[in-house]
């Protein structure tokens, strides 16, 4: 005797080799012996064999019409044998018996099963939704193939092309689209960006890299709403100053300037002046809420995304000719020693007599013509030699807070690679296309007028971090515990000190133009000059206030999003200036080993890390000569080829902490990380993060 039964979802046939009242035991072809219930025993048969019914019921199960068999079928609940007896005829044979119930069980659209050979026909109005989804989920898959074919044959399909940015790093994996990339990367064995690339889904390597950030982080566009800009307060005192800036010729925020009175009379007043958006900008109004959802301007070479509308960055942004609202540090500083005898903060308006650039005067104001006033230098203009004396008092004031940092941190700041500045002809601030010629200069860290501006910020950030401890008033902090390797600057709401700089706490609070965690302290030190000891009660954020912590999460996540961005783009544009310029071979610095047996690689005059082939042996800071590969738009990537040492082998530079870290951070530019692969992993892209105090 045999038994035709279903286990875990299947049916099988076997021998019965003994047979209980609740269950029996079943051998099968395979020689396995199992117990089966007796209520999943569906046929018994003597004849013919288990594998030549299962073979005929399936056979027959493929001949049977579904749509037939549903209009004979009864509206109360029936067998399968039923079935095949109102189907084939009243003398149903076992493999037609057998196939009904094979055809019923996968077919649960045109009827339900309501227990172990037992089934109920579906309704008509179900029965027709269902066939309507499965003839859709049929369309689907042949699109998918359709689409997959196209791919392979190298070209893309045009809802492909303009899912391109959501297939690759954000997918939607039901989505026919991607099923249509995954499955076309199968099939081809690339992967999926080659596969979309050399399809043709990317018009242009630069379009690529725009739409993927603004795919990322400015979903909705780069627009602002309408708005109406608040002005400023009309009751402000005029400041009794002539106050300048020094910014770079691009800069359109202009968020900080410096005046200097008093100059021979033993003791100098150094005015440190930052834009007071914060003056009229009131906390949770439209114009907070877009600072607040873009955290920071954008910054690119040749172009930029500002935190604040344009009409509210005219207003407040300190441009010459003008008396804008200001929050002015005023530092009292004997003029013999440089000590820091006093400071004071008060709410005014500042007269800008002038903007000065520093990418235009740098060549001038050198150390030498600071400290020599018979040098002179053709075409100085006429606003530069009018402060010669005062940028010369403020480069020997900004060396000396320089040397006192340097003893708190313990140690020399030693890093003076110099900065890159990034320049496209023909841009004239309209967004790139990524065509514009390039050109890359220097400027070097710690340069006098850099200085100057740098150690006035850190003045002004590091005084105003301590005036809101003083009042009980929290504000965002930046601290780093010490200056071991990996101990990271960290974003709180504690004045904790900062030991890279070397100062007892620093609170960002000289770019509320350009960075919104410096206006929400801009708020809190306004509060602090108005309220003085009854601040903490009157400043927009309380102690411990949730929405602090939430903003510095949110601005950590930003900021480190398009620092990353930017220094994406600077290498595109670095390699756009290889080609454009033909340069094959380059000089450059070992720096550290790479990965798969290389060695990274600094270029010495281009801000290009690599990685090359050749160099293992050689010692970190040993000089060498680079053939450059092939340059990829895409991924950002170029390698390179030892061709030969240009220095001996006791040349090799000394280890330094903060150029470790900072090698760290740029050796993690590579090829771009993409959320499709073949086996349906999902990857995050990994982004260089660009240090700053």
């Amino acid at each position: 005797m045999h038994a035709l039964f279903e286990e875990a979802g299947k049916f099988m046939a076997g021998r019965i080799l003994s047979e209980a009242e609740s269950s029996a035991q079943v051998e099968l072809d395979s020689g396995k012996r199992v117990k089966v219930k007796a209520a999943h025993i569906l046929l018994k048969f003597e004849k013919p064999a288990p594998a030549e019914l299962m073979r005929d019921a399936q056979a027959t199960a493929a001949t049977i019409e579904l749509p037939l068999a549903w209009e004979f079928a009864p509206e109360e609940e029936f067998g399968f044998a039923d079935l095949a007896r109102d189907y084939f005829s009243a003398n149903a044979t076992l493999a037609q018996q057998a196939g009904a119930l094979f055809a019923l069980y996968e077919a649960p659209h045109y009827f339900r099963r309501a227990g172990k050979g037992r089934f109920k026909k579906a309704p008509a109005e179900i029965l027709q939704q269902a066939l309507a989804a499965i003839e859709k989920k049929r369309l689907i898959q042949e699109q998918i193939v359709a689409w997959a074919g196209q791919l392979g044959r190298g070209e893309c399909p045009q809802p492909i092309r303009e899912q391109l940015y959501k297939i690759l790093f954000r997918p939607d994996k039901n989505a026919p689209e991607y099923k249509a990339v995954v499955e076309a990367s199968r099939a081809t064995h690339k992967a999926p960006l080659d596969l979309l690339t050399q399809a043709g889904a990317i018009d242009s390597p630069y379009q690529f890299h725009w739409k993927r950030f603004l795919f990322d982080n400015f979903p909705k566009g780069t627009g602002f709403a309408p708005v109406t800009a608040p002005q400023p307060p009309a009751d402000l005192p005029l400041a009794p100053v002539q106050a300048y800036s020094i910014d770079d010729s691009q800069t359109t925020e202009i968020d900080d300037a410096l005046s200097v009175q008093g100059l021979g009379t033993g003791t100098v007043t150094l005015g440190i002046h930052i834009a007071a958006p914060g003056l009229a900008i009131a906390p949770g109004s439209p114009i907070d809420q877009m600072g607040r959802n873009r955290l920071s301007t954008v910054y690119m070479p040749g172009y930029k995304i500002t935190m604040l509308p344009d009409e509210v960055v005219q207003i407040y942004t300190l441009d010459e000719g003008r008396a804008n609202p200001a929050v002015s540090l005023y530092v009292s500083i004997d003029e013999a020693t440089l000590e820091i005898t006093g400071t004071e903060t008060k709410l005014e308006r500042v007269p800008v007599a002038v903007n000065l650039r520093h990418d235009q005067l740098d060549h001038i104001v050198t150390e030498a013509w600071l400290a020599d006033p018979s040098i002179e230098v053709e075409n100085t203009p006429q606003a530069l030699l009018e402060r010669r004396e005062q940028l010369s008092f403020l480069y020997r004031l900004a060396q000396k807070l320089k040397a006192q940092r340097e003893v708190v941190r313990g140690k020399p700041e030693t890093f003076n690679r110099p900065d890159y500045n990034f320049r496209l002809a023909g841009n004239a601030g309209a967004e790139p296309t990524g065509s514009e010629t390039v050109s890359i200069t220097t400027r070097r860290r710690g340069a006098p007028l850099d200085l100057i501006v740098a150690e006035a910020a850190i003045v002004a950030n590091s005084t105003w971090g301590g005036l809101l401890a003083e009042h009980g008033v929290p504000g965002i902090y930046r601290s780093q515990a010490s200056l071991a390797p990996g101990m990271k600057v960290r974003m709180g709401t504690k004045a904790l000190p900062h030991a890279g700089i070397g100062v007892k706490s620093y609170a960002w609070a000289t770019s509320p133009l350009r960075r919104y965690v410096d206006l929400v302290n801009q708020w809190q030190i306004i509060a602090c000059v108005r309220h003085g000891k009854t601040a903490a009660l009157a400043a927009p954020f309380k102690p411990k206030d949730a929405d602090l912590f939430s903003i510095i999460s949110s601005f950590d996540a930003a900021y480190s999003a398009y620092n990353g961005y930017q220094a994406g783009m600077e290498r595109f544009w670095t390699l756009q200036y290889l080609r454009q310029n033909a340069i094959a071979e380059l000089d450059a610095t070992v720096i550290k080993e790479g990965p798969g047996g290389s060695f990274l690689v600094r270029a010495d005059s281009l801000p290009l890390v690599l990685p090359v082939l050749g160099a293992q042996g050689l010692p970190r800071g040993a000089r060498v000569r680079v053939k450059l590969g092939e340059i990829d738009d895409i991924t950002l990537d170029v390698n390179g080829t030892l061709l030969a040492r240009l220095d001996d082998d006791a040349a090799q530079a000394a280890p330094d902490a903060e150029a470790d870290a900072e090698d760290d951070e740029e050796a993690t530019a590579g090829p771009i990380a993409i959320a499709v692969d073949v086996n349906e992993a999902d990857a995050a892209p990994a982004q260089p993060a660009a240090a700053s105090h």
